[in-house]
């Protein structure tokens, strides 16, 4: 009886533990980064140690979309992947390389089209080649029945042009690591769009940005996800435009995540905490409500498990 009582005690104990910690789910994390090549096995672990419990390993090329893919079988129910050819590198399309990632983003493992999309602020590829194979992506996703990834850097007019044609069948959009203004955030919504927040928000100095879409309660709670972008958008919460009551609402255990395992060379999957508990202060909200939120989001959307 007595070892009933002490096993039913730590059971308890175990859930309180758990409980400590948001469930979150990154939906995007560069893990197959070289920055990762060493300690990858810490990394996820440091992940679900701060309430990570799932992760989806973007693909921004085809050979990036089979590693994604490839880690997911190392990691199943814990990774996920996309399967997609970033803007950047739309000058490299072939017909063959194409054929091999529609064999990649027809994998179970492999639940989302992109990153994708239309990026104009470096054009590392002609406007014209990247609508082309902008418009690929939206195809095969339509054809697979899965959500699109997009990335969109000033060229907002051209990425909702390409979408609008395909109104009617579109599946569901995810507006990847929104850096746009209020404005770009309504047309999105407008159409039904989730937008993908990270800790871009601590660099956001503008008065119509991303911390605006939040501070105005334009955003409902059901159209938002939250993603890393690691090994990027690194989260500075020291940052001096900061708010302090947005300082003051980070709590010590996400913050030890963050400042002991996150920099600005290499960002991690375990500062997620952090940046929701960013948001959830300029939403007003709890963290609590925002992770639930987003988690629940991000399960429907890519269909995890």
């Amino acid at each position: 009886m007595a070892a009933q009582v002490e096993t039913k005690e730590s059971d308890l104990l175990d859930m309180a533990k758990y409980y400590e910690n948001y469930i979150l789910i990154d939906v995007g994390a560069n893990l197959t980064s070289k920055k990762y090549g060493r300690d990858l096995d810490s990394v996820i672990q440091r992940a679900k140690d701060s309430g990570v419990q799932k992760i989806m390993v973007t693909g921004t090329s085809v050979k990036g979309s089979k590693e994604a893919l490839r880690l997911t079988r190392i990691y199943p129910n814990t990774l996920y992947s996309t399967a997609g050819i970033h803007p950047h590198d739309a000058k490299s399309y072939t017909d063959e390389s194409w054929a091999e990632l529609k064999q990649l983003a027809n994998n179970p493992e492999c639940v989302a089209i992109g990153e994708c999309g239309l990026d104009y602020n470096r054009n590392f590829s002609d406007p014209e080649d990247q609508k082309i194979v902008f418009k690929k992506h939206v195809e095969l996703a339509i054809e697979m029945t899965k959500p699109i990834f997009v990335h969109e850097r000033d060229a907002h007019e051209d990425l909702l042009k390409v979408l609008d044609e395909f109104h009617s069948k579109l599946p569901p959009v995810v507006i990847h690591c929104f850096t746009g203004t209020l404005e770009h955030a309504l047309t999105y919504l407008d159409r039904g769009f989730y937008i993908g927040l990270t800790g871009y928000l601590c660099k956001d100095k503008s008065d119509v940005g991303v911390r605006k879409l939040l501070e105005s309660g334009s955003l409902p709670l059901d159209r938002l996800v939250v993603e890393t972008d690691a090994p990027f958008m690194y989260p500075n919460t020291r940052a001096s435009k900061l708010p302090d009551n947005v300082k003051d609402s980070l709590t010590e255990r996400s913050t030890m995540f963050l400042h002991r395992y996150c920099t600005f060379q290499r960002n991690e999957p375990c500062s997620l905490p952090a940046i929701v508990e960013m948001v959830a202060a300029f939403m007003n909200k709890k963290p609590e409500e925002v992770a639930l939120a987003t988690s629940f989001n991000a399960m429907k959307l890519f269909g995890l498990s």
